[in-house]
């Protein structure tokens, strides 16, 4: 399926990473799978909020031997990133974002993540396909943004190499399964190369095969 770019996706490119960015967990997971999360974030030039429902969850996963928790405590720790609690308003956006049909309600983590930036009028980070439907459903008029346009922002782009920087996107793929949207498949391909893109289970089918050198023929 060719993926078509509506007006509103290429404002919300523009506009998605301008003066500060809500994290939910999953974006969180695949910053920390990068091996550089200090890096990228170092080089950005505004706030990086996380609601505090998303700690919450990246706690449960403690249980199970993961250290995304504690690794965000240290980006907290070093002023990487601010932790944040919702208000009164996003707390009632949150409570309809979570109360509902499975179909039509988020994980905790997108929610306060949505709820948090609608009520104070910033972008929003979320890779999931459910969640950007809801989210330009119940708030058309807000900016939203993916790891990648997190990850290929110009400033990190400034100060990452090449080189650092496809490492970088290939551990989250591979690390921390990061989910990329059709419209940034073929350049998170051409960035990470034909080699790593085929051993991404987490890219889809259709763009790993892109990645596969043309079969060679005798004629």
């Amino acid at each position: 399926m060719i993926w078509f770019r509506t007006i509103k996706e290429r404002q919300n490119e523009a506009y998605a990473m301008r003066g500060f960015n809500g994290l939910p967990t999953s974006v969180i997971i695949n910053l920390i799978a990068t091996g550089c999360p200090e890096l990228i974030l170092g080089a950005l030039r505004k706030r990086v909020v996380v609601v505090d429902a998303v700690p919450a969850e990246l706690d449960l996963g403690r249980m199970r031997g993961r250290n995304n928790s504690a690794r965000l405590s240290e980006l907290v720790a070093v002023g990487l990133i601010e932790i944040t609690a919702l208000g009164d308003d996003a707390a009632k956006s949150f409570a309809e974002l979570i109360i509902g049909p499975a179909l039509e309600t988020l994980d905790d983590g997108e929610a306060a993540t949505i709820a948090f930036a609608a009520e104070h009028a910033g972008p929003a980070l979320i890779d999931e396909r459910k969640a950007i439907r809801i989210c330009a459903e119940r708030f058309p008029g807000l900016c939203t943004g993916s790891t990648v346009d997190f990850l290929l922002h110009v400033e990190v782009r400034k100060k990452l190499d090449q080189e650092t920087l496809a490492i970088a996107v290939f551990n989250a793929l591979q690390n921390g399964r990061m989910r990329v949207l059709p419209h940034h498949q073929g350049q998170i391909v051409n960035l990470i190369g034909r080699e790593r893109a085929v051993q991404c289970q987490s890219l889809p089918k259709s763009a790993r095969s892109l990645a596969k050198p043309p079969i060679a023929t005798l004629f």
